[in-house]
């Protein structure tokens, strides 16, 4: 079964799946090997490894590398981050084409406008619902495979009201999403209200320390959730394990002292598959 196909029958089954967020091949290696089925291509999490905020500074083409080391390293589906379209619809037609040929199983698209922001910042601003819904279906005729999965963002809670969110999801829908992602609610209820008010598939980002309360797993599947995305966990805990290394480094010249909490050469060969590319 092919990635895209995978994504579909997520969304349209009765379970529930997490991705972590990756931001390069060696992360979404390690969300594969710790036995997830989904992974979250993190656009901010890119942005943020490259030394940037999430405010939409990288171009089109730097994210797309990335998202193409995801997909040649990996045989999960990747739900890549399609950010704004970047550009109009004109723009969105050729994300839809490029991630379609990369491999990658999806994408979701917002209603920001460029350049856009992280998600849990405050003063978003939005485009028109006419805009959106006409990059949508541009995007959806784009596409050559017919199970690759558009999902719609709205970030409309925090810049204009949780009723306009909701409003805002079903016109998306009425365009040819696939999914709808509601960004940001701000309460159990609000996640509860969504769910009762949106029956197609739906997408929720959970992650601690942000807007969103923190919601069980099994809840939001019994709710009608289907895809759970925490996007930038792995990249919080990567910088605060390179400040602990690099504090040992300064302190006693190596890194010798946390030796047990890291992987040795060999096991990171290992990870990445040097002894296949050696045998070719």
């Amino acid at each position: 079964m092919s990635v895209t196909s995978k994504l579909r029958a997520m969304i349209n089954g009765d379970d529930i799946h997490v991705a972590p967020g990756a931001f390069d091949g060696l992360t979404a290696r390690l969300v594969e090997e710790a036995g997830f089925d989904l992974i979250y291509g993190s656009g901010g999490a890119i942005s943020r490894s490259a030394g940037f905020p999430d405010l939409g500074i990288l171009s089109f083409s730097e994210v797309v590398t990335r998202y193409e080391h995801m997909a040649m390293v990996t045989s999960v589906p990747i739900i890549a981050d399609g950010d704004t379209g970047f550009g109009n619809q004109i723009n969105a037609t050729r994300m839809i084409q490029t991630y379609e040929r990369i491999g990658v199983a999806g994408l979701h698209i917002e209603d920001q406008t460029f350049p856009k922001r992280c998600g849990h910042l405050d003063d978003k601003t939005l485009v028109s619902v006419d805009e959106m819904t006409h990059k949508i279906r541009a995007a959806k005729a784009a596409q050559t495979d017919p199970d690759f999965v558009l999902i719609a963002r709205t970030d409309a809670i925090a810049s204009e009201s949780f009723n306009a969110a909701i409003d805002r999801a079903h016109a998306y829908l009425d365009a040819g999403a696939d999914c709808i992602f509601v960004e940001a609610p701000e309460t159990v209820e609000q996640i509860e209200e969504i769910a009762r008010l949106i029956p197609q598939p739906k997408l929720i980002n959970m992650f601690f320390s942000g807007k969103t309360p923190i919601v069980p797993r099994d809840r939001l599947r019994e709710l009608g959730y289907r895809l759970i995305i925490i996007p930038s966990d792995l990249q919080r805990a990567t910088i605060t394990a390179c400040r602990k290394t690099l504090e040992a480094i300064k302190r006693d010249g190596d890194s010798s002292a946390l030796k047990d909490e890291m992987v040795s050469f060999k096991e990171r060969e290992e990870i990445i598959g040097t002894k296949d590319y050696l045998a070719l």
